[in-house]
């Protein structure tokens, strides 16, 4: 596995402290966030220092019931060839449903949900992680993710659920402690028990990153400081096995660079301090051993031949390799229809008010419900920061009002315009200076109509009444 070191979290707002810190071997950049043909200079003269730079998506949707989409693929494995990126890296989570499995209407989460530790949902993971490797240049790692709301009648621990991901698709694991520490809030797993059972051998790298705690739900916010918790798991993890990289992700709030100085050097040292723990635990285990050899039964002349390597070993007493597993037959469209349902009928919940589905906590739907709704108004008002200018500090109350009777579709850009257009057609703005303003917006990006000629009809009255006004 390849050595990484310490890392950060490239994002636009802090690049040039990045550039500028001490010790920094590599960085993380959001895949979709790079234009392959346009890379920002900060990265470009990152890699002329030698310094590692890996495509992270947030989009791909290995989790989704349907295989992965060719042209995200496609996306992907460019950034990472202009990049020269050693391996790339996305989630464990579905982030889109409905379509044509469900023959129901697609919604996007706009958000990372958890996948069901199912025999099912491992079996669809394992299929769309197959095709990913397949189609790309480098190897892939996946991320375990937060979660807030846990799913019914769940077959496997968040352990067992990625040792077996790893051991039939041989993918590469990056494991997030942050999110250990989130899933022990929210859903009462142990994280030291989720990293007994990892298979530590597959790790390519470790995110740390910081959040809240509010009303006894822990919110992965990536924009507040590494907690003491996160900092103890990534100290245990580092006990089990030398962590081939660790990078501390942040996305909001960014604090000055000297305290983001700190947190990397608080996190060295609690990697530094989980490889002294191990050295211990192994030598004491070591000794243990020895004792046991010198004063157990097989003591003496001969006792090779009662403690040596058994019919399972190979040379050198290591674990002789497993037989590999016959190619897999390809996954039957029922297996990924029972998915598909299931994930509808959950995304539908959370995005379009329909009823919860049986076996889920109602209160902590309604806690995610309003996450999602949240994070779309700050993500539209990133990728449009014209919106909350031109509504003013009304933009946020107009916002989550949209948002309950209107599901995303097309990804945070058409979101920014389909809210535009329903806040014109709705006529929540009187008049003045910002609805003048909002018009020529939504003119200016609306340009020629991709959507269903079912609405080219509501389009085009639109663009009337705008023009009348």
């Amino acid at each position: 596995m390849r050595r990484l070191g310490t890392g950060i979290g490239w994002r636009p707002e802090i690049a040039d402290a990045v550039e500028r810190m001490p010790g920094i071997d590599w960085v993380e950049a959001v895949a979709e966030n790079v234009c392959p043909g346009h890379l920002p200079d900060s990265l470009l003269r990152l890699r002329e220092r030698g310094v590692t730079v890996i495509p992270h998506g947030v989009s791909l949707g290995l989790g989704d019931a349907e295989r992965p989409d060719a042209g995200r693929l496609a996306a992907l494995a460019e950034r990472a060839e202009a990049l020269g990126s050693p391996l790339v890296t996305e989630h464990i989570a579905f982030v889109r449903a409905g379509g044509h499995l469900t023959a129901s209407p697609r919604l996007e989460a706009g958000h990372l949900l958890p996948v069901p530790r199912t025999r099912d949902a491992l079996d669809v993971l394992c299929e769309n992680v197959r095709i990913a490797q397949d189609a790309l240049p480098v190897p892939l790692a996946v991320e375990n993710i937060a979660a807030l709301i846990a799913w019914p009648g769940e077959e496997m621990t968040e352990g067992q659920f990625l040792y077996e991901l790893a051991d039939r698709t041989g993918v590469r694991l990056l494991i997030d402690v942050a999110n250990l520490h989130t899933n022990h809030v929210n859903r009462g797993e142990d994280p030291a028990k989720a990293l007994a059972e990892l298979p530590l051998e597959a790790i390519a790298y470790v995110h740390v990153a910081g959040g809240f705690e509010r009303d006894g739900v822990w919110h992965d916010s990536h924009a507040h400081p590494v907690p003491r918790p996160v900092l103890d798991i990534l100290t245990d993890l580092a006990s089990r096995v030398s962590p081939p990289g660790v990078l501390l992700e942040r996305d909001e709030n960014f604090p000055e660079p000297a305290e983001l100085e700190r947190e990397l050097g608080t996190i060295r040292a609690a990697v530094e301090a989980g490889g002294q723990e191990g050295a211990v635990a192994r030598a004491r285990a070591s000794a243990r051993s020895h004792d046991a050899t010198e004063t157990g039964p097989g003591a003496g002349a001969g006792a090779g031949a009662e403690t040596g390597p058994g019919p399972e070993a190979g040379a050198g007493g290591e674990s002789a390799p497993r037989a590999p597993e016959p190619a897999p037959t390809a996954l039957g469209e029922a297996t990924r229809r029972r998915l598909g349902l299931a994930q509808a009928s959950l995304l539908s919940a959370l995005v379009a008010g329909t009823p919860v589905p049986e076996g889920f906590d109602r209160v902590r739907l309604g806690v995610q419900s309003r996450a999602l709704a949240a994070k779309r108004a700050d993500v539209v008002a990133k990728v449009a920061p014209e919106l909350p200018l031109i509504l003013g500090s009304g933009y946020r109350t107009a916002f989550l009002a949209y948002a309950q009777g209107h599901p995303m579709h097309g990804g945070y850009r058409q979101d920014a315009l389909d809210f535009a257009e329903a806040t014109l057609l709705g006529g929540r703005l009187a008049g003045g200076r910002a609805r003048r303003e909002l018009r020529r917006w939504w003119l200016d990006r609306s340009g020629p109509d991709p959507r269903p000629k079912s609405r080219l009809g509501q389009v085009g009255r639109v663009g009337r009444t705008l023009i009348r006004r």
